[in-house]
């Protein structure tokens, strides 16, 4: 008998997400059927939805999502681990072919024949997904809600902070203080960094500083660049999580000499950059995608250790669309996780 599942999907794009019952997909060799308990929604899928994530056009009908979790429904033909009933995470990556020099080199999420939750493939905006058996995160012990998070906004910004690699005592600034900027905020206060947050929201600005933040700065009342080269005498590197061009012109303006502007928040038009000040300062200029599964493994394990706690909002599968029209207006207190 052919089963059925509540799914948000998308027809076309730039439309509202319909909400109807489509047919249980059957996990095949290799793969994982899961049973999704919360997913959460992120600004890439609003970038696929709106034909402005620049890779490839997305296939329709299509559903969304990207960071989930839940527990492995059914396994398919020679699937050893992991097992029926185990909690797993869903991310971005839903496969990768593991023989490139990217896969090999520990890149895996450069892969060019990458396979994508939400994108490339019918993603975590429902009551189950496939996922690649290879690529379903075993997750720690701690509420699967709150672990939800962690598999696209917290891995990202733990990556990005990896590979900036600052010493304790650094000063950081994290500009955009949402989904991914109030989980940078915790994951560099783990790290020993001193933390900058500039966002353009009071109530964002005020969370930021209960996060841990040194310093907290509304950018709609005070120039930002001015001062966190007065406070800081220049950070040693500077997070852009928000997609607003400003955030990324300013953020290079911050350094100090021979810092690091890592970009992470995603935009698609071009931003003003001074070759003059790149090379006078010897700044560099960065960007960071995602992160390995190994990465998220260790991203997982801070919350459930206690040392990061994302802020989520949750809301059921059947206010996807209300949900999608605050995140896009900038109206989201940290994460919000759709319940199904």
């Amino acid at each position: 008998m052919t089963r059925t599942m509540r799914a948000a999907v998308a027809d076309a794009l730039c439309q509202p997400l319909s909400l109807r019952e489509v047919q249980v997909p059957e996990p095949g060799a290799g793969q994982v059927l899961v049973r999704l308990a919360a997913s959460g929604l992120c600004h890439t899928d609003l970038s696929i939805l709106d034909g402005e994530w620049l890779m490839k056009r997305p296939r329709f009908p299509l559903i969304p999502g990207h960071e989930a979790t839940g527990h492995v429904a059914a396994c398919g033909p020679g699937v050893t681990s992991p097992k029926e009933g185990d909690r797993v995470g869903v991310f971005w990556l839903n496969s990768a072919c593991g023989v490139c020099a990217d896969c090999v080199g520990g890149r895996e999420p450069f892969c060019l024949r990458q396979l994508n939750s939400g994108y490339t493939l019918d993603g975590t905006y429902a009551e189950y997904c496939l996922v690649s058996a290879d690529y379903a995160i075993h997750l720690p012990e701690g509420p699967i809600e709150l672990l939800a998070p962690i598999m696209c906004a917290g891995v990202t910004v733990y990556k990005a902070l990896k590979e900036l690699a600052l010493p304790p005592g650094s000063w950081l600034v994290i500009s955009g203080i949402g989904g991914t900027g109030h989980l940078a905020i915790q994951y560099a206060c783990v790290m020993g960094l001193k933390v900058a947050a500039i966002d353009v929201d009071a109530e964002k600005v005020s969370l930021a500083k209960t996060l841990g933040a040194t310093l907290a700065l509304n950018a709609a009342d005070k120039f930002p660049v001015n001062e966190i080269l007065g406070q800081t005498g220049g950070a040693h590197a500077v997070m852009v999580t928000t997609g607003a061009i400003k955030a990324f012109e300013q953020g290079i303006r911050m350094l100090r000499r021979c810092g690091t502007c890592m970009l992470v928040g995603v935009a698609r038009e071009p931003f003003p950059l001074s070759v003059f000040d790149v090379v006078i300062k010897g700044v560099a200029v960065r960007g960071s995608l995602i992160g390995t599964r190994q990465d998220v493994r260790e991203a997982l394990e801070l919350v459930a250790a206690g040392r990061v706690k994302p802020v989520v909002e949750s809301r059921p599968l059947e206010e996807v669309n209300a949900a999608i029209s605050d995140l896009r207006q900038g109206r989201v207190k940290g994460r919000i996780m759709l319940r199904m």
